[in-house]
This record gives C-alpha cells, structure tokens and sequence, in this order.
C-alpha cells in the first residue's frame, strides 16, 4: 500500500528553495581552491588570447578574500597591456617582479613586457602632444576622460555603470601601490604595511586602510566620504624623505593615503579618484 502525502504549494516552494540553497552550500569551493581554479582559467584564456573573459576571470579574483599568487598580477599586468591600460598594466607587472623574484616564472617576460609597455606609452603621449599642439589644445589632453574612456573601462571589468568601472580600476592601481616600511624586500607571504580599498555606498565612498603592526597583527580602520561639495580634483604628491607618495583628502587637504613611492601610479590613482567622485556626482542626488 502507497501512503500518499499531500503538501501545499508553500510547502513545497520552501523545500525546494531549501533544497537549491543547500546544494549551492555543498558545491561552493573554499577561497583557497576558487582562487586556485579561477587562475588555471585565466591561463587558459591568456593563453588563447581572449582578453576579455580573462579580464572576467581577473575581476572575480580581485573580489576573492586571500593571498593571490604572484601569478595574478603577470596575468593583469598582460590583459592591461592588451586593453591599453599601461599605467595599471606597468604597476600589475612591477609588482609581478617583486612578489616573484629573478625565479618567477614569467620573470624575464615581465621585464620585457615592462619596457613594451614604456615604449607604447611614450609613443601614446607624443601622438597625443602633437595633436593638443594642432588643435592649440592644452596638454592635459593626453589624460584620460570623457564618455569614451568610461565606456572602455565597463567593458574592461564588465561593470554596469561608470561608478563601478571606475571602484574597481581605483581599487586594481591600490593593490598595487601599497606603502611598505622596507621597500627593498618584498616577500610574496608579507603583504604590504599599508593598503586601501574603497567601495561605493549610494552616494558615500567607503574608505578601508589596513595597516599591519610589528607583531602582524592588521588593523581595519574605514572612513566614509560623501560626494556632494567635494572638489573632484584631487592633490597628490611624493616625498623623498619618507620614500611614499600621498593622496589628499578632496575635503580639507589633510593626507588620506599614504602609498609607495610611485609618481606615475599615484598620479592613475587621484585621477581615478577624482573621476569617481564626479561621476557619483552627477548620478545621485543629494539626501534632504
């Protein structure tokens, strides 16, 4: 004899919704394997030069908590090169170099990717120079902006909105202008003593230092930012003396972040900044 059970529409929803949930839980990978699994695909992708589904690939793995293998940054530093982005593809290789050393295995490949990237810029900045010159144009043409430059970073991180596209370049130069006490020795298990991140909440950027102490322990501190009646042109500068360069607060001018010492990348990173903030700006209005 067959029992029969009969259970009600909700019943039975919830069951399955609890049944989808547990098999997701069964099958997520640990952070350590995705990282692992995510970084055999994007050799793969490199390998077969598509650009853009590595870039896919390289966009999950920068939101993945945990170490990323020094490999990380060769794979960026090579889809950067591709997509035109030699400020961030010269930061990604030059951190390749000094997490993996003379025994990396791309390492002689990095520094030669290192100078392509230094030869396409100059040529960049001179056709651009020469342009600015026929139009009587100022040279700050040759920075990137407008429409067009956002338009290629969402394809780039495949980001739906300008906003997005530009937290997730601001946050790919950080990772790799982070400020160390000994700039000499960069050890692939000693992250850097001081890094950023930022993240955007509606109309309020979250900024997250993490800065580690003598004993290793990392201490969290976030600040928030709001958009409205900042001016979006935002200072930078490097000192010698204490081998860093620094972000100032668009607010009041006091120092917001204190990176390596690296004009060129800290210069990406106020632009970038400043880019987001007047971006947000224009996309949001302000709470009453």
């Amino acid at each position: 004899m067959v029992k029969i059970i009969r259970v009600g529409r909700s019943s039975f929803c919830g069951l399955v919704l609890a049944s989808l949930l547990m098999a997701s839980q069964v099958h997520a990978l640990e952070p350590e394997h995705e990282i692992r699994r995510l970084m055999l695909a994007t050799e793969e992708a490199v390998s077969g030069e598509s650009w853009g589904e590595a870039g896919e690939y390289l966009n999950r793995l920068q939101q993945l908590e945990g170490k990323k293998p020094a490999d990380y940054f060769y794979f960026r530093g090579r889809v950067m090169m591709e997509s035109g982005h030699f400020n961030e593809s010269r930061a990604a290789l030059e951190k390749y170099v000094s997490e993996a050393g003379t025994e990396g295995e791309h390492y002689n490949d990095a520094l030669k990717m290192i100078t392509r990237v230094e030869k396409a810029r100059k040529l960049e900045g001179a056709r651009a120079s020469k342009a600015s010159q026929n139009q009587n144009e100022p040279v700050a043409i040759i920075e990137p902006a407008g429409d067009q430059s956002l338009d290629k970073l969402k394809q780039l991180y495949l980001a739906d909105s300008d906003a997005e596209a530009l937290v997730i370049h601001a946050n790919t130069l950080l990772e790799g202008a982070g400020w160390r006490s000994d700039q000499r020795i960069v050890r692939l298990d000693q992250p850097a003593d001081i890094a950023y991140k930022l993240e955007k909440r509606n109309d309020r950027l979250s900024i997250q230092e993490s800065r580690r102490e003598d004993n290793g322990r990392v201490v969290r501190t976030t600040e928030s930012m709001g958009v409205f009646g900042v001016n979006p042109q935002v200072e930078w500068n490097c000192e010698s003396a204490t081998t860093s360069c620094w972000i100032y607060d668009p607010r009041d001018g006091s120092r917001l972040m204190k990176l390596s010492q690296n004009r060129e990348l800290a210069e990406e990173i106020a632009r970038t900044l400043g880019r987001l903030i007047k971006t947000m700006q224009g996309s949001s209005q302000p709470r009453s």
